[in-house]
């Protein structure tokens, strides 16, 4: 059978290791033999809806063996999958629900009340049975039978993730069959991934890492435990209990892990079936990196890049980590990295310039955002002063980063800055704009405001708001409103009143956040 698409993994795990377990949560386990029922009786209703052919169905649950069967059975259908983060509020879901138009929702008891804030009134799934009358997986897997087909090709439209833009809105990426296949197979090859290993589940699946997670571990056929952070004792537990041999994590779990009383943790010795961890979506540190090599002491480790328009493009080689920590590392198989300058040259080592990311895992675009899918899909000809088009034979398409990097003698890549002002924290990129447009909205003594990030070791930068108006409010005046409509991780961790605003010397209608930024740095050192 031909693997071009995350069903076909499903086939072949139910036929050549239908009695292994593929999932583990806290409420049991399932085979991929049942995993394989389930999911053929969910995908079965869910045709039964008659959608559109590429609908889109929206998953707002939280995380267990369910949600890993949601998002298999979306993609054993003709419709499309969007995975919406539990952390987001009704306001930011709703939006969402709107861009991408869902047809379906897929949720809980719990996040039940948080779509019922919302104006969406399209039909919806629940995970348990509830008082309303609304069709729950008991009542599915009771009535609906396992005999499904369905024969779906790599280019067809697979899911649209979201995240935070400059434009202050989440924007969703468009991913095909074959990019996720595509992804799973490149991890599952230079991890080498093994049938009788176990990946820790502690990701997001709202995410393309999380989700990949999922799809290489049933490229592998290996075991994945799911697991939601909680604290650092739980999750070693989870580690002792599942016997994980995998973990994927982003810098802010470690900081978190290790936290803890090291009387409260266990030994080294107790990890050592640990032996792959990999790092995405923000910097490690020194500190870090010695923990890791402290308490997963046959563990491999690998820090890993990637971007919004691009599943993965780097991974630094364990050999490398304590060499340059401070690297994002080489392309990883089947990706050619090309750094160039303004004119379109290749830039010599050391000299900063744009990254541009050519071969697999580029995804398909941005969703009702010409625009955004223009300004980072780009023709191979951006290239044409750096490699042969082959006399313009050659139609690819190419993505251009956004980040500005350079190499070292070696070809070492190391990322410089953003092209625009976004903060990454905990994993997260977050659009200032989405938080100052929260407070101008519900916070009418605010005037003017800036948001902005800082250096953080331990979550990359945290986030600062700095406002002028009527008054000073008091912070958990102006924290308290703003968890009513942000998640957790967008709040501020630091508020600051100023009478009046620094401006943009070049454009005094702009507030001069660079200033605000090397004011607020000063006071902090």
């Amino acid at each position: 059978m031909s693997i071009n698409s995350i069903r076909n993994l499903v086939e072949i795990a139910n036929e050549k290791t239908s009695s292994k377990i593929a999932l583990i949560d806290k409420f049991g386990k399932l085979t991929y033999g049942e995993v394989y029922e389930q999911v053929n009786k969910l995908a079965h209703y869910i045709t039964t809806l008659e959608l559109e052919k590429g609908a889109r169905i929206g998953i707002y649950s939280n995380k267990n063996n369910q949600k890993v069967i949601s998002i298999l059975a979306v993609l054993s259908t003709d419709y499309v999958l969007v995975p919406i983060t539990k952390l987001l509020k009704a306001e930011q879901v709703e939006y969402i629900i709107k861009d991408c138009d869902i047809s379906c929702m897929i949720t809980d008891e719990q996040k039940l009340k948080t779509l019922k804030e919302t104006s969406y009134n399209g039909k919806i799934i629940t995970v348990e049975s509830c008082d309303e009358d609304i069709v729950s997986f008991k009542e599915i897997y009771k009535c609906y039978s396992s005999s499904y087909d369905c024969s779906i090709k790599g280019h067809d439209n697979a899911a649209i993730t979201y995240s935070f833009a400059g434009s202050g809105f989440p924007k969703g990426v468009v991913i095909s069959h074959k990019n996720l296949i595509d992804s799973a197979r490149v991890v599952y090859n230079y991890l080498e991934i093994k049938e009788d290993d176990v990946l820790s589940g502690l990701l997001s699946f709202s995410f393309d890492y999380g989700l990949n997670q999922i799809f290489t571990s049933f490229y592998a056929r290996a075991t994945f435990a799911i697991y939601t952070f909680f604290t650092p004792t739980d999750f070693f537990a989870h580690i002792l209990k599942d016997k994980v041999t995998v973990i994927g994590a982003m810098p802010v779990h470690f900081s978190q892990m290790f936290d803890e009383d090291s009387h409260r943790l266990p030994s080294p010795s107790q990890l050592e079936h640990v032996r792959v961890i990999t790092s995405s979506g923000a910097n490690v540190t020194m500190t870090m990196i010695e923990k890791i090599e402290e308490y997963f002491p046959k563990a491999k480790f690998y820090s890993m890049s990637g971007h919004t328009e691009a599943f993965r493009s780097a991974y630094l080689d364990p050999s490398q980590i304590k060499i340059r920590p401070n690297s994002i590392g080489k392309a990883i198989p089947d990706v050619d990295l090309y750094v160039i300058n303004e004119k379109g040259y290749e830039c010599a080592p050391r000299e900063v310039g744009q990254l541009i990311h050519r071969g697999a895992g580029i995804y398909r675009g941005f969703w009702n955002s010409q625009e955004d899918t223009d300004n980072s899909f780009k023709s191979i000809k951006i290239l044409e002063n750096v490699i042969d088009l082959q006399q313009g034979l050659t139609d690819e398409v190419v993505v251009a980063t956004g980040d500005y990097v350079y190499k070292d003698e070696e070809g070492y890549i190391y990322f410089v800055c953003r092209h625009d002002d976004m903060i990454k924290t905990s994993g997260y990129r977050i659009s200032p704009l989405e938080i100052e447009t929260v407070v101008y909205e519900n916070i009418p003594e605010v005037k003017e405001c800036a948001v902005f990030g800082i250096e953080n070791e331990k979550i990359e930068e945290e986030v600062v708001l700095v406002y002028s108006g009527t008054k000073e409010l008091a912070k958990n005046e102006i924290i308290f409103e703003l968890k009513k409509h942000l998640p957790s991780y967008m709040i501020p961790t630091t508020i600051v009143f100023k009478a009046n605003m620094p401006m943009d010397s070049k454009d005094k209608s702009k507030i001069d956040k660079g200033a605000l930024k090397e004011e607020i740095v000063r006071g902090n050192s």
